[in-house]
């Protein structure tokens, strides 16, 4: 059997609260308006006993020899005129002169006269001959102030009951109201909350809870959730390492433009439009960013924009490898280029052989032999980091291919450089890979120029000159999207333009160097990394 949903316990939980409140409430009621009955009696009793005691003509029939004769047609008029059960005139003894049943008259009075014969009035519930009754005594004086006379008016219960039983419609509308009014709104709050938990128990839903939570920080992608106000939500462990959020924060919502990270990412976030594998790059790290808008799905409602959900890839150590692979395809190039050349050259030494002109053929290949070996010596006897002298080569080989001068300007003292070889290949890779481009969009003579030096306090001095155009924005030259390579895009994407030099800055913010740009004469750029 299926447990009952949070509507359902929530309906029934307030409908019974509703019932036992109303019904508490119409008991008070009902012994309020009691009361109220009993005292209006009681107070009007008192007014009747006492005109009736303050009447000369009842002092004067006291005084009389037969006192019931002219006292009991004035008791029965006022009892119809005043509607109460009973006026009772009778002599301090308790001798009665007048009662509703003839029967009673000359008898003693049954209740309390102590009081009145003190000279108070006063009212009381008591059973008399008529059954319980709500009842006021009133002395009746003399000239000089002598009690004289006793007068008693009242009303029965039953009376008392009927008059009550008026206002009893009111209180039990006023009850059905009540209840009606309050079922209605449990139910309207019902139906809300049916809707909005999907008619689930809170026993499912501490379940489906746990289980999202358990998924949200158990996946390897970044997830954060922003709603309509461009707050942030909800991020799990892998967002908050990748934007170097704090996980032990409350789950108050905070402001996306308060928040620490790339102002491109951030206007991203905030602002709530699709991405598909848009990249952002971060001081240390390349991200690929998915963004879809969240639509609510309520059953029989229309969908409304809840915010926006993001996913966080880091694709940081795989466009470093990419980059070295790069490398090494560029190499590989190279080498296949210098095959054809050498393939090229051999044919000719062979031709100049065969044509008994051996000279020219040694002089030939002692020639190319030692320009090759001449530049790889260079490359190998300054650098100790194998990939570096690796690459340069490669780029050496590659310049040379497409009708470009490079030059190496290598220091000698250079020695261990002690930096990741990947920094290094992201760094001198894409510097030298846009200066190659640059320069042949530049002069007649393309020429590209790296210097490597070491300085006095040990710090890595890395200079690449090319004779190109220049650098349009040196500010937003580091920016994510930003190429002057026309006709080509700048569309943020993997292996889209735009990447390389924000990747550049990434590694060598991360080593905590500098990078300065000097466009006076083509564009020359210099990266210093401390030791």
């Amino acid at each position: 059997m299926r447990a009952w949903s949070i509507s359902t316990r929530l309906f029934a939980l307030q409908l019974v609260l509703i019932v036992l409140l109303t019904g508490v409430a119409t008991i008070w009621l009902v012994a309020n308006a009691k009361t109220d009955v009993k005292t209006s009696a009681a107070v009007k009793c008192t007014a009747i006993a006492t005109s009736i005691a303050a009447n000369p003509f009842v002092r004067e029939a006291l005084a009389t020899s037969s006192p019931t004769t002219a006292l009991e047609p004035y008791a029965v008029e006022m009892m119809r005129a005043t509607e109460t059960d009973f006026i009772t005139i009778m002599a301090p003894d308790r001798t009665r002169f007048t009662h509703p049943n003839p029967a009673e008259i000359g008898k003693p009075f049954i209740g309390t006269i102590a009081p009145a014969l003190a000279g108070e009035s006063f009212t009381e519930t008591y059973s008399g001959t008529l059954g319980p009754s709500v009842r006021a005594v009133v002395p009746v004086r003399d000239a000089d102030g002598t009690v004289v006379g006793l007068v008693a008016v009242g009303v029965t219960v039953s009376t008392v009951s009927l008059a009550l039983a008026g206002k009893l419609p009111f209180v039990l509308v006023a009850t059905a109201i009540t209840i009606l009014s309050g079922a209605l709104a449990s139910w309207l709050l019902s139906r809300y909350l049916r809707r909005v938990t999907w008619g689930q128990g809170p026993e499912e839903l501490g379940r489906m809870f746990s289980y999202y939570e358990g998924v949200l920080h158990s996946v390897r992608e970044g997830l954060v959730l922003v709603d309509p106000g461009s707050r942030l939500v909800l991020y799990n462990d892998q967002a908050a390492e990748l934007l170097g959020l704090d996980l032990a924060r409350d789950r108050t919502p905070v402001a996306v433009a308060d928040l620490d990270i790339s102002p491109e990412l951030r206007a991203l976030l905030g602002g709530g439009d699709r991405a598909v594998d848009e990249v952002f790059v971060t001081w240390d790290r390349v991200l690929i960013v998915n963004q879809e808008v969240a639509v609510s799905s309520e059953p029989r409602r229309a969908p409304r924009v809840m915010g926006t959900v993001t996913t966080l890839r880091d694709h940081t150590e795989l466009l470093q490898l990419a980059g070295e692979l790069e490398s090494m395809r560029t190499l590989s190039d190279a080498l296949r280029s210098q095959t054809h050349e050498f393939a090229n050259r051999l044919h000719t030494i062979v031709a100049l052989i065969e044509l008994d002109r051996g000279n020219e053929a040694i002089r030939l290949a002692a020639t190319e032999l030692d320009a090759g070996q001449e530049l790889a010596d260079q490359l190998l006897g300054s650098i100790d980091e194998p990939v570096l002298a690796a690459l340069l080569l490669g780029k050496s080989a590659q310049a040379r291919e497409r009708g470009i001068d490079l030059v190496l300007d290598i220091a000698p003292n250079l020695g261990l450089m002690e930096i990741d070889s990947r920094d290094l290949v992201t760094i001198i890779g894409n510097l030298v890979d846009n200066a190659l481009d640059a320069s042949l969009r530049g002069a007649d003579s393309p020429r590209v120029t790296i210097a490597v030096s070491r300085g006095d306090a040990g710090e890595i001095s890395i200079q690449v000159a090319d004779t190109g155009p220049g650098v349009p924005d040196e500010t937003a030259i580091f920016r994510r999207g930003f190429t002057t390579k026309k006709g080509l895009g700048n569309e943020a994407g993997i292996g889209s333009h735009g990447v390389g030099l924000a990747l550049v800055g990434q590694s060598v913010r991360r080593l905590g160097g500098d990078i300065r740009i000097d466009s006076t004469a083509g564009a020359t750029f210099t990266v210093r990394i401390p030791r």
